[in-house]
């Protein structure tokens, strides 16, 4: 798929990336802010808090917005979570990298779709469809920085070190068939074997999931652009929308396995030499 060129690196990329305040606040995560129980129990809260201080019914209500409008903002902002890093692609190696460039050149064009399409009910589907979009991103870039730790982590088990010793193994217990050591130790390696094909199926699955992740973006772009373009189009956008949430949920899924993965296996030790994984 075509992406921006990003050959030179700009001085403030981060924000180039970003999104205006506008945008971010007609979100799907916003408007579940907004009439979420935390929410509300928020407002109230302020509220009651206002009126614990002798504040007048005015001023207590004003207080119970306040708390309200705190936690709108924080889903504005991402909530000072972890997981609100500024994207910076230039951070990562590839694949890494061009997958995130992808997806946030995928986003800058969707987000221009809508922002060509006539103001009305279609304009405003398309701008909740923008904030999931906006989540691709954000999946993306937290994928490609596991995926790319998992890969180094990978490259710390030796498995032709390990092959070896299993066949070492496997001659000892030859000889001594009842020695327990030896057929611990050949679990040990069958178990260190294990998980190498395991992190390599997982870092496969990681790459494939962002190339068709590339794809699929394109194709959204282009059926937001063709949307823009029509006058009766409420069962493509309903497609569209269904369509880009099932990515959502696929990432999602694809990032659990990823941290599930490098989780569980990152203390893995094993020689130092290079594994298949690159």
């Amino acid at each position: 798929m075509d992406w921006l060129p990003l050959v030179t690196r700009p001085h403030n990329y981060s924000e180039a990336v970003g999104l205006s305040l506008r945008d971010r606040f007609f979100t799907p995560k916003v408007a579940r802010a907004m009439m979420s129980p935390v929410g509300i129990l928020a407002a109230g809260g302020g509220a009651a808090v206002g009126i614990a201080l002798g504040l007048p019914i005015v001023g207590a209500v004003v207080v119970g917005a306040g708390a309200w409008a705190v936690r709108v903002g924080a889903a504005m902002t991402g909530g000072g979570r972890a997981r609100g890093d500024r994207i910076d692609p230039f951070t990562l190696q590839e694949p890494w990298r061009r997958a995130v460039q992808d997806a946030v050149a995928a986003r800058a064009r969707f987000h221009e779709a809508v922002s060509r399409t006539r103001s009305g009910p279609l304009q405003e589907t398309l701008q909740s469809i923008a904030g999931q979009m906006d989540t691709l991103v954000q999946e993306t870039w937290q994928i490609a920085n596991r995926g790319e730790s998992l890969v180094q982590t990978r490259r710390r088990i030796d498995t032709a070190d390990i092959g070896r010793d299993l066949a070492e193994a496997a001659q000892a217990r030859d000889a001594s068939p009842g020695d327990e050591s030896v057929a611990r130790t050949i679990e040990s390696l069958e178990v260190q074997q294990a998980t190498a094909q395991r992190m390599d199926r997982v870092i496969e699955q990681a790459r494939s999931q962002l190339r068709l992740l590339d794809a699929r973006m394109g194709e959204a772009v282009v059926r937001a652009l063709e949307l823009s373009a029509q006058a009766d189009s409420n069962a493509s956008v309903s497609s569209l929308s269904t369509d880009v949430d099932s990515m959502v949920s696929d990432m999602e899924a694809l990032r659990l396995a990823l941290e599930e993965t490098h989780g569980t296996h990152g203390t893995s030790t094993g020689g130092m030499s290079q594994g298949p994984a690159g």
